[in-house]
């Protein structure tokens, strides 16, 4: 069974590298930490007025602190521990259906052979980022 998991892993990888999908855990909490925190020192030493100008770094701040975070999906991929590894194959298994392969390499070229089953792959892949992972894409460089 983990052979055939490390082979849809593969396939994962393989795809979004291709597509060259980048994703970043979701940090709102943070940002709003900051930005609140800010809020509340700069009401504490300028008063309302402080509120606004304390929002208002803090919000850059945040900003700043939670951007650039965004790494290849392969990566983050390669990381996911084995039960989040699991929840990924069982979905993209429901795509692959009852499709053969011997290792890796066929599952990639039998994928990459057939545009509707690597768009259906791929929204499998993105969806699971979204929805398990929290997580926000963006493609390209």
């Amino acid at each position: 069974m983990a052979p055939r998991i490390d082979d849809v892993m593969r396939l994962c990888c393989e795809l979004s590298a291709q597509q060259q999908i980048k994703v970043a855990v979701k940090s709102s909490l943070k940002g709003g930490i900051v930005t609140g925190s800010a809020a509340f020192l700069g009401g504490l030493l300028g008063g309302p007025v402080g509120i606004a100008a304390g929002g208002a770094v803090g919000g850059l701040l945040g900003c700043w602190l939670t951007s650039g975070q965004f790494k290849p999906l392969p990566q983050i991929l390669m990381e996911l521990p084995p039960h989040e590894q699991q929840k990924l194959y069982k979905d993209v298994m429901v795509v692959l259906g009852n499709l053969n392969w011997m290792d890796a390499a066929q599952l990639i070229a039998l994928v990459m052979g057939n545009t509707t089953l690597q768009q259906q792959v791929i929204a499998t892949l993105l969806n699971y980022v979204a929805n398990e992972l929290k997580a926000e894409v963006r493609y390209g460089d």
